[in-house]
């Protein structure tokens, strides 16, 4: 048996062209009655969650959602994206498996991510470039609103702490409030350099929350093998995350998160020409994704899952000292993080979050989850699910999981578990179809496991993302 750069076993048969071989050990032959249960599973779920939130909306108000378990309003509609989407969706279902098992690598990691672009903005031009896009990051808790206030960025970041909770003179609006201020530092920068204003901002999202589609390649390939990674490509191509990523800051954060994953797998697998430069930078990355968003520090759960799977700690000094050096920066500029998201805890309660019953989002947060990542993906998480047992055994010491999928499973339980560590922590009680984008992104990958032709799951993926952009107006 052939063996991979790493000494894993590796199956290099041939496959037939438009279907990439089956992942080996997926056991992908099993009766896909599984898959479908999972599936119904999942849209059970959904259809609870929509039923017991309306309720419990109409009667007392307290979920602070129109539309649950989604933030949003009813609001039918087509507009200049829709033939686009329509073409975009079509186009991926028939030939992305074909193109994903025949492209030369380097060709199919561009073409995945001009893929996803054009299937996020053409969700995002339903609405036109004005709301669909322009808009969406000028609006009143959003982070635009605020740039005149960072003419002195030492100043301002001195004193951010200050005006986090409501009721303070100035205090900042959801978004800014909601966040470390490297998110909002984003949007001061880009529009230093000439490219202010809302149109600019939401092509910055949206590219670089696209590229993290590459960036789960890269991660996939190096810790899997290739044909794994190219059985995904055509899921995460056409995600219906794509309706968040476009346009919300929560997708530049997945895209940088995501790389930051990509160059610890490269460097942990040693798989890339400079490994200590990889490690380094992938410290960097993260420490910057916890200056993006406090939940993001959970980025280091799938992290982990990546040294483990590597069987090696040998990047973790470059990537510790990468990591110190975003919060080093931002403490000798005067903002503290710990005390500002401290203050936050008090600003969360008190507005929607201190209103919203714990009960009810504990489980509908994983109702908003499975519209975002789609029914495909909740298959998979079953077959996911069904190898975990053996994965986890395989993980003990002397041992490395065998076989790509149960290595797929070890990548993408890490990412549920830093999912579950989020909804338990109760700071996040609604919306996590935007603001757990980073994290959703890792569960995709799931759909490499399901076997035979895919097309009618990939059809499946995008009619989800199509009826809720076209019927919900997604909030932020």
């Amino acid at each position: 048996m052939k063996t991979d750069e790493r000494g894993q076993p590796t199956d290099e048969r041939p496959h037939a062209p438009g279907q990439p071989g089956e992942v080996p050990g997926a056991r992908t032959g099993r009766p896909r009655r599984r898959d479908l249960l999972a599936a119904s599973a999942g849209a059970a779920l959904v259809i609870t969650a929509a039923l017991v939130g309306t309720s419990i909306q109409r009667s007392d108000g307290s979920l602070r959602v129109n539309w649950p378990p989604l933030l949003g309003t009813w609001d039918p509609r087509t507009g200049p994206g829709t033939p686009a989407a329509l073409a975009v969706a079509v186009l991926i279902i028939a030939y992305g498996p074909g193109l994903a098992a025949r492209l030369p690598w380097r060709a199919l990691l561009v073409t995945t991510w001009a893929a996803a672009l054009a299937w996020t903005f053409s969700l995002a031009l339903i609405d036109g470039w004005h709301w669909g896009v322009a808009r969406r990051l000028t609006t009143k808790n959003e982070y635009l609103t605020v740039i005149d206030r960072f003419s002195d960025i030492g100043a301002t970041l001195r004193g951010f702490s200050d005006h986090i909770v409501i009721g303070d003179p100035g205090n900042w609006p959801a978004h800014v409030a909601g966040h470390p201020p490297g998110a909002t530092l984003t949007f001061v920068w880009l529009d230093r350099i000439g490219l202010g204003g809302g149109s600019w901002a939401g092509v910055w999202c949206v590219v670089i929350g696209g590229s993290a589609v590459a960036a789960v390649l890269v991660t996939l390939r190096a810790l899997t093998d290739e044909r794994t990674a190219r059985r995904a490509v055509p899921f995460l191509a056409l995600a219906p995350a794509a309706v968040w990523m476009g346009t919300s800051a929560d997708g530049y954060f997945a895209g940088v998160a995501a790389w930051s994953l990509a160059l610890l797998a490269l460097a942990a697998t040693r798989t890339v020409r400079f490994p200590a430069a990889a490690a380094l930078g992938a410290g960097l990355l993260y420490g910057f994704t916890c200056y993006l968003s406090y939940g993001l520090t959970l980025m280091a759960l799938p992290g982990l899952g990546v040294l483990v799977l590597a069987r090696t700690a040998r990047p973790l000094p470059l990537v510790l000292l990468g990591t110190l050096v975003v919060p080093v920066a931002f403490t000798l500029a005067g903002f503290n993080w710990w005390e500002a998201y401290q203050e936050l805890v008090v600003r969360y309660y008190q507005g929607a979050g201190g209103i919203r019953p714990y009960w009810y989002w504990v489980w509908a947060n994983l109702a908003a989850t499975t519209l975002a990542v789609g029914l495909a993906t909740v298959a998979g998480l079953g077959r996911v699910l069904a190898l975990a047992p053996r994965a986890v055994r395989e993980l003990l010491p002397g041992r490395t999981p065998s076989t790509p999928a149960l290595r797929l499973a070890v990548l993408v339980l890490a990412a549920l578990l830093a999912i579950v560590a989020a909804d338990l922590s109760g700071m996040s009680k609604a919306e996590t179809e935007r603001i757990w984008l980073p994290f959703m992104l890792w569960l995709l990958p799931a759909t490499a496991l399901l076997p035979g032709h895919r097309r009618g799951w990939l059809a499946g993926q995008a009619v989800v993302a199509l009826l809720v952009n076209h019927l919900v107006f997604t909030g932020w």
